[in-house]
């Protein structure tokens, strides 16, 4: 680590003070860009016209066999999660077609015997109701409905008057929760999404709740300062296990603690500092860098205190939210963190086949340790020696982290290289995704011939083909000093931004109390722990 060490300190003494703004100023598009935006529209229609002629009014479009699937709850998730990606590009016909559909669909009950995700739905429905309203000036009014109907079925979540932690499922039959841990992701990302829904009702009983359960967790024990265990259980609200990480099953109560502090200009400091102290304890325990080619990543945290050198798709947002905190609490130490780690999972990107990143894939750090418990096999140490990563699931399945974090770097510096990074992974895409009708998920992102999964996820639509398409954008339109942008690529309406968000005092962490989790597995909706299955 001795290199990195010499590095950030460098980068810390020449950390700014002068608050500016998230996007370069002066970015100028390349001539090429229209053309590759063009070519990103092409993708969304092709992908929502197969949509619409074989899963129509379902949630998923299975793009091989030509069918659908609904496991959104059946009210047409990918048409909730592409209206404000139609809006953004012009599509307004299809976009007033959407309307049309969710003033006409009971979001009351669930279309099929699956309990409802407070998560998913909040992230998927009510941010993507919720967002379309806004870019289309406030005219469609139903929208906001159809999201409180939602809202006002999932506060059931919250069983006990006094209660912080919300349970993860709930029936909509009988508006009964599923007893089960759940985890900070999915207690802590929802308080974009409800802030809006109360500024648009003047209810403010949505917003209390999802206050009330980020506050709980910010003052909560923690394993490492600022860092909370990823699970945790609504019943007793006392953390479970000890597992700390930046992927999945904790990413977006990271994400949101800064954004939420960036969408309401909140004058509570709480959110900005918890965030900062995170990203402090993180470059100070979890941050590490590969024995071949110096890729900087976050690594994991176990139950036994023992670091674990993994990554996955879902993790590599934290390159863009470092890059956005950066920004917004003057620290362009973290901002140049943030690039280096957005670089790192872009190589993940660049260095296989097909030139699409895979699911999940680890490290060797400098400091020495493998992953996992055993070492990794003969092919993946060739592969490691080659790129400075290794593969541990090679399935893409559509998702969209590694371009979000590609977006802010190039709003943020400008740099070409961030913009034929997008241009690549849209050749690949076009390339090795197409099915007779639409575009899907591979199952090994390293060989050309791979068999393509049977499932176009909604964020296909709400986020990868977003991100691709504001990259090629002018910079001024849903500029990111202007707008905040939800989990799944869902954009909210910022007030002009503050000189600087947090206290600006050294990061501390808030709770006094011994950390003391219950004895549980890591939450089943974890992807964690299929990434440790594979090790």
């Amino acid at each position: 680590m001795t290199s990195f060490r010499r590095w950030f300190l460098a980068v810390l003494a020449a950390s700014v003070v002068k608050a500016e703004p998230v996007q370069k100023s002066d970015l100028q598009l390349p001539p090429s860009a229209s053309i590759h935006q063009a070519t990103v529209k092409e993708l969304f229609v092709t992908s929502y016209k197969a949509y619409q002629e074989y899963a129509w009014g379902y949630d998923d479009l299975l793009p091989v066999s030509e069918s659908y699937f609904d496991g959104r709850n059946g009210w047409g998730a990918s048409i909730a999660d592409a209206m404000g990606t139609m809006w953004i590009m012009g599509l307004t016909d299809w976009f007033e077609q959407a309307v049309n559909h969710t003033a006409n669909t009971d979001f009351t009950i669930s279309h099929t015997s699956d309990t409802v995700s407070l998560f998913e739905t909040t992230i998927r429905y009510v941010a993507g109701f919720i967002s379309a309203y806004e870019l289309s000036g406030g005219i469609y009014p139903v929208l906001v409905e159809k999201a409180q109907d939602l809202a006002d079925q999932m506060a059931y979540a919250w069983v006990r008057e006094n209660q912080s932690i919300p349970y993860g499922f709930i029936n909509f039959s009988n508006l009964l929760p599923t007893i089960a841990t759940s985890n900070i992701a999915e207690a802590g990302s929802l308080t974009l999404e409800w802030n809006r829904l109360s500024l648009y009702t003047g209810n403010s009983t949505y917003q209390t709740l999802a206050e009330k359960s980020v506050q709980y967790m910010i003052n909560m024990p923690t394993p490492l300062p600022g860092m909370p265990a990823q699970g945790i259980d609504p019943l007793t609200s006392d953390p479970v296990g000890g597992y700390v990480t930046w992927g999945g099953g904790s990413d977006s109560y990271f994400e949101y603690l800064i954004k939420y502090a960036r969408l309401t200009n909140t004058d509570d400091n709480s959110y900005a500092d918890a965030w900062l102290t995170a990203a402090d304890t993180s470059v100070k325990t979890l941050l590490r860098s590969s024995t071949v080619d110096d890729w900087l990543y976050l690594a994991d945290y176990d139950n036994d205190q023992v670091i674990r050198h993994v990554g996955s798709h879902l993790a590599c947002f934290y390159g863009g939210n470092w890059i956005l905190g950066g920004k917004l609490t003057n620290n362009e130490t973290l901002v140049s963190i943030g690039l280096r780690l957005t670089d790192a999972c872009w190589n993940t990107y660049a260095s296989t086949a097909t030139g699409i990143g895979p699911e999940g894939f680890a490290y060797i750090s400098s400091d020495g340790n493998y992953t996992g418990n055993t070492p990794p096999s003969q092919e993946q140490l060739d592969f490691y020696y080659a790129h400075g990563f290794y593969i541990t699931a090679p399935d893409y399945i559509l998702r969209p982290e590694v371009l979000e974090s590609n977006f802010y770097a190039w709003r943020a510096t400008g740099d070409p290289k961030y913009f034929n990074n997008a241009v690549s992974a849209t050749v690949s895409f076009k390339k090795y995704l197409p099915t007779t009708v639409a575009y899907t998920g591979i199952y090994d992102v390293d060989n050309v011939l791979s068999q393509k999964v049977d499932d176009m996820e909604s964020f296909w639509f709400a986020e990868v083909l977003k991100y691709l398409y504001l990259t090629f954008d002018d910079p001024s339109h849903i500029s990111l000093d202007e707008y905040v942008f939800n989990t799944e690529c869902h954009v909210f309406k910022a007030p002009p931004a503050k000189s600087h968000y947090g206290s600006g005092s050294e990061p501390q962490p808030v709770s006094s109390q011994p950390f003391s989790p219950l004895s549980a597995p890591l939450p089943a909706v974890s992807p964690i722990l299929a990434l440790l299955r594979s090790l």
